[in-house]
């Protein structure tokens, strides 16, 4: 799976058969694979808000096996097949209708997910007569649109009011996510991490596997342990090396266990994969990628005199891109105020470049930084412990927020503290805890502690007898 968030690819190879067929593979075009499916699924006849519903849903299925690489990580050498069995029908060489040809050029490269995710929504659908289905029904369709319905309309009668159409993404090649070379004790960067917080998801389904205790972008020994368990678990040469068969495998069963090619997906967060670009941000945004751009920020104007503090709201305004002009001009990057890929990776390079060496272990009154991964029900790690224990401290002293025990485990009873403290500050109460939650409970812990804390000199507030 890429990382980041998906790319329209230049082109996608298709099989033209069920997966295991002796059959040919085509490459062509990824406009050309959506005027072709469209032509060959629907009728140039239809009412035009059916025919953009159903590209929409179309490219937004295609996207989901390239995006999740679910053929190329089974060793398939295509990215989709032509078999409705399993994916979408294509004819190769067939006619293209003109007015399908002019909306899927307009339409290729927008896509459908649900707001908060990352993964281009698995769009499933039938065409409503013969086979029917949970998805879009294409027959169905068009009774909507004939019935005024918009194609967003049409799409979220079936999908749910939980959705967004994403225009215009990126349009690049596609290259295979897997390690140029094998991942071991010792390595470090943004794939370990990957790695790392797939073992640690797969865990939940697969208690045999260790829960990594720091999600640091560092191969260490209790990574090296749960890579081993993961290929005893799942038949593979046990070495605690990651190549690119352990790779593919922690790929498939992460996607499998996350159901990311579902309907019912648990979804890919951006969080999930924070230390990779987020994509452009600018003054305007408001989104998940805009609070981690906020806190990185943040974070790095304690150590950098010229960086600004900003605040932690999601909302790209006139103070953010004050602060993105300061980071560019502090190390040396073009000054536009918007935050492409060099900008974001500059950033992420100087955060994880100062947190790597803090250790994370809960020393009464020090605040540990955001590790760059959510946390929430079913975790298990020392990051956990530290949030336990801020929630306790903070506990003494706002009743509404119910104590824990630090046992390291993120439980119901830790959800349900996380859940009154976003609650009462105004945080989405979701129960996980992202950079924003992060920063509000160790920012409130770290007044609390300093606030209770006598100085010499100082005196409690009460006569102290002799």
């Amino acid at each position: 799976m890429p990382t980041g968030l998906p790319v329209i690819p230049d082109t996608i190879t298709v099989h033209l058969g069920e997966p295991d067929q002796n059959a040919l593979n085509v490459t062509l075009p990824f406009a050309d694979y959506v005027m072709n499916v469209a032509s060959s699924e629907v009728y140039p006849t239809w009412p035009d808000s059916a025919l953009r519903a159903n590209i929409y849903a179309q490219v937004s299925f295609a996207l989901n096996r390239i995006y999740t690489e679910f053929y190329r990580s089974r060793g398939y050498d295509f990215d989709i097949t032509n078999s409705t069995r399993y994916d979408q029908y294509f004819v190769n060489g067939r006619d293209i209708f003109s007015n399908i040809r002019n909306l899927a050029s307009e339409l290729f490269n927008d896509y459908l997910r649900r707001p908060g995710t990352v993964e281009p929504l698995f769009a499933q659908y039938c065409n409503g007569t013969t086979v029917t289905c949970d998805g879009l029904s294409q027959w169905g369709s068009v009774d909507l649109a004939q019935a005024g319905y918009t194609p967003y309309r049409i799409l979220t009668n079936y999908y749910g009011p939980n959705l967004e159409i994403v225009q215009n993404a990126p349009v690049g090649s596609i290259e295979d996510s897997s390690p140029e070379v094998p991942l071991r004790l010792g390595s470090f960067g943004a794939q370990v991490r990957t790695l790392q917080i797939r073992l640690n998801r797969i865990s939940d389904n697969y208690p045999n596997i260790p829960k990594i205790p720091s999600i640091n972008g560092i191969y260490g020994i209790e990574t090296e342990n749960a890579v081993r368990s993961f290929q005893e678990t799942f038949g593979l040469t046990v070495d605690g090396v990651v190549g690119k068969a352990t790779w593919y495998a922690v790929q498939r069963i992460y996607i499998a266990v996350k159901r990311l090619n579902s309907l019912n997906s648990e979804g890919l967060q951006f969080a999930d994969v924070s230390q990779e670009y987020a994509g452009v941000l600018r003054l305007g945004d408001a989104n998940t990628g805009v609070s981690l751009l906020q806190y990185y920020i943040n974070y790095l104007s304690a150590y950098y005199e010229t960086i600004p503090p900003l605040a932690i709201d999601g909302v790209f305004g006139e103070a953010t891109r004050n602060a993105v002009y300061a980071v560019q001009n502090t190390f040396g990057l073009p000054v536009d105020g918007v935050v492409g890929e060099q900008t974001w990776e500059t950033i992420t390079n100087a955060y994880y470049g100062i947190i790597r060496r803090i250790p994370v272990s809960f020393v009464e009154g020090n605040i540990i930084p955001y590790q760059g991964t959510i946390l929430r029900q079913g975790d298990q790690s020392e990051e956990v412990r530290v949030l336990q224990e801020y929630l306790n401290y903070i506990s003494r002293f706002i009743a509404e927020i119910p104590s824990v025990s630090p046992t390291g485990y993120f439980g119901p009873q830790t959800q349900a503290s996380v859940v009154a403290f976003q609650r009462l500050y105004g945080l989405p109460a979701n129960g996980a805890v992202d950079a924003a939650t992060w920063a509000a409970i160790a920012d409130l812990y770290s007044d609390l502690y300093i606030g209770g804390r006598l100085n010499e000199g100082q005196y409690p507030g009460f006569e102290v007898g002799s």
